[in-house]
């Protein structure tokens, strides 16, 4: 996890010429319009599916035999929404960025593409449908990562990112082509209508299939190692909108397959979801506090979300089995309210760092520095989601992580030892990627926005262009909305909560009024008042500074002191590395850092001693101990099947032959 500098902002992308500048300029008006206005549309017909009646479509010429199939309900309707109202804030931006970057004409058609596939996804009603949306989701957004394709780390991104997406295709199909043919049926509707006639052992084989495929598209451990890798090479957009809409869809795969048609479920699924989410949480913010790349960072912060989110599913599955389904429905709230509240500070994110690449060309903390002035709106946008990432009150993630401490904390655990052992585990687990994550966060803008810059790149940053800053100013009303009125989401997710019996029942979710509380427990929050108290607390703070700068005597202007020195300069100030060198020391068994140190010393002597180099090498220790071997394997098979092709027909057929012959008896 090297520190890496990006292509200069101004240098055109994908071979396009300056002289197609004026195409590009309207190229990426339409793009970007076009990808607003399909955001628009699913954020409006996400809504009127939540709060009206389910929608049907069945169109039978698109596909021989089965044709496809939608059947959008609430559930689903959510996911439309949330997709939809981040294209609206990314397709704004992409406006400004595209032309900026001088973007080609295959990025430009893509990009709506991309979002229409994300939006066909919820609605799928059948097998078919699903798998063919997911398959073209999957390919637009490979697309979209290869938009720099020329330089070496984005093919190797991207290559990775293919591998990763089929494997996890792969996983999916296989569910759930089995669980269609035990289910009697393709569509959705029908296999429902069957699942309690399913065996515990298609069940289980689904389960354990679909947790394998959805979460390598949601960035579990240990299948995450695409985001890390496909997030800070693609274009900031695209990153945009791959971790803050398309991961999500990962999260509805489980939820929908696992939790809706498959509940109610055993003890163990429940566990299981809980051990994968609090592992990817922990890991994946515990990497975001060492990381140097600013987009890096934000890719494993996303795998630390989808790990809590994951968490909080997990959590509602055991409770409900665990026949406490008022808590449970609690823990699901949680789930939905941090999805939604992290699409809005993700997509924030990940725009800041864009507008940041495009005016320094660098993602490189270290180099970074000096943006607050002048670059202020990016950096109060960049605060903002920093702030929401962080869990911290006045933070968008807040009351989702308030919500799914307390269903760990008053689940009723008196008589149920497996309760008793998970949830007190959990709420550590959740405790230590807070605390992390504000460490993470507090890294990121203090050290690249509020810092010394240091770099001639970071002096000369200039503003984004309007369109960026309106796109990031959408991103920041949503934050603001989710960090202190949570309580105008609560009737989307109550709607959505009736329609998951499996995993809450009838029960009632939080009630979100001035306070927001907690039905059967004890325990009530006001964002809303405490934002207000904090207001108050700031104003009264600066008007009595204000009246102290009135009556005290007249100061003498000096230097400030800074240890003998006239002034304060990069060197005197912490670095993204040393920030994270104390973390890296504590978990050093975890990451395996590779550090060096160089020492040199003056010609004339010795014992004198001119720099010290410190360099620090972190790599993903999951990828290095498992996909680094499986890589290899596959490419010492790849070059022994390379020997069997011949170059003659006769042969090829021959092998189809055998192939038929193997199938046919199989089947038999």
């Amino acid at each position: 996890m090297t520190a890496t500098t990006h292509a200069s902002p101004t240098a055109p992308a994908l071979g396009q010429g300056p002289q197609n500048a004026p195409r590009s300029v309207v190229g990426a008006a339409l793009s970007g319009g076009l990808t607003a206005l399909l955001g628009a549309v699913g954020l409006a017909l996400g809504l009127s599916v939540i709060f009206g009646e389910p929608r049907h479509l069945q169109v039978g010429w698109v596909l021989p035999l089965v044709g496809v199939r939608f059947d959008l309900g609430p559930l689903g309707g959510l996911f439309i929404a949330a997709t939809g109202a981040v294209a609206i804030a990314v397709g704004t931006y992409a406006v400004g960025y595209a032309k900026r970057e001088h973007w080609a004409r295959f990025p430009l058609v893509m990009l709506p593409l991309f979002v229409a596939a994300m939006l066909l996804v919820p609605a799928a009603g059948s097998v078919t449908t699903f798998l063919l949306a997911w398959e073209l989701m999957a390919a637009s957004s490979l697309v979209l990562v290869l938009s720099e394709h020329r330089r070496d780390a984005v093919r190797s991104a991207g290559a990775f990112y293919a591998v990763m997406t089929q494997l996890g295709f792969v996983a999916i199909l296989l569910a759930l082509v089995v669980l269609s043919a035990a289910g009697g049926g393709d569509a959705f509707a029908v296999i429902a209508a069957h699942a309690d006639g399913l065996s515990s052992g298609t069940r289980n084989t689904v389960f354990l299939l679909t947790v394998l495929g959805f979460g390598s598209k949601a960035g579990l451990l240990p299948l995450h190692a695409w985001l890390p890798k496909a997030h800070p090479e693609a274009p900031s957009p695209v990153s945009a909108l791959m971790s803050a809409a398309m991961v999500n869809m990962g999260i509805y795969g489980i939820i929908r397959v696992d939790l809706q048609l498959l509940g109610p479920s055993p003890h163990w699924w429940g566990l299981t979801l809980m051990i994968f989410g609090a592992v990817s949480a922990v890991f994946g913010v515990l990497q975001a506090s060492v990381a140097t790349d600013l987009k890096q960072l934000l890719a494993y912060s996303t795998t630390e979300n989808m790990g809590l989110i994951t968490l909080a599913l997990g959590a509602s599955a055991l409770l409900s089995s665990s026949a406490a389904p008022t808590v449970a429905a609690i823990a699901l709230t949680a789930a939905l309210l941090h999805l939604l509240a992290h699409a809005a500070f993700k997509t924030l994110g990940f725009l800041a760092a864009g507008s940041v690449l495009a005016a320094t060309g660098l993602r490189d903390l270290d180099k970074l520095g000096g943006l607050a002035r002048p670059m202020p709106v990016t950096t109060t946008m960049f605060g903002i989601a920093a702030l929401g990432a962080s869990g911290l009150p006045l933070g968008a993630g807040f009351a989702s992580e308030w919500l799914l401490l307390q269903s760990l904390i008053h689940s009723p655990h008196d008589s149920n030892t497996l309760l008793a052992l998970a949830m007190p585990l959990s709420v550590g687990a959740v405790a230590l990627t807070t605390g992390l994550g504000i460490a993470a966060m507090v890294k990121a803008f203090g050290v690249g926005f509020l810092a010394r810059p240091r770099s001639a790149e970071a002096e000369a940053a200039r503003e984004a262009p309007a369109t960026m800053l309106v796109g990031m100013a959408l991103a920041a009303a949503a934050c603001v909305v989710f960090a202190v009125a949570p309580v105008l989401f609560g009737p989307a997710l109550q709607r959505v909560l009736v329609v998951l019996p499996t995993v809450g029942g009838d029960a009632a979710g939080p009630r979100m009024g001035t306070l927001l509380r907690l039905p059967g427990v004890a325990g009530s929050i006001s964002p809303g008042l405490i934002a207000a108290a904090m207001v108050v607390a700031v104003l009264l703070a600066l008007g009595l500074a204000r009246w102290g700068v009135r009556h005290r005597p007249a100061t003498v202007v000096a230097p400030l002191w800074a240890c003998g020195a006239d002034a304060l300069s990069p060197r005197m100030q912490y670095t993204a590395t040393s920030f994270a060198e104390p973390l890296q020391r504590v978990f050093d068994d975890i990451l395996r850092p590779d550090t060096n140190v160089e020492v040199t010393h003056f010609a004339e002597s010795q014992y004198l001693v001119e720099k010290v180099t410190y360099r620090t090498l972190m790599a993903d220790p999951v990828e290095q101990r498992f996909y680094t071997p499986v890589v290899h394997a596959v490419t010492t098979w790849a070059q022994w099947v390379r020997g069997a092709h011949t170059g003659s027909v006769h042969l090829y057929l021959a092998y189809g032959a055998a192939g038929l012959l193997i199938v046919l008896l199989v089947a038999r």
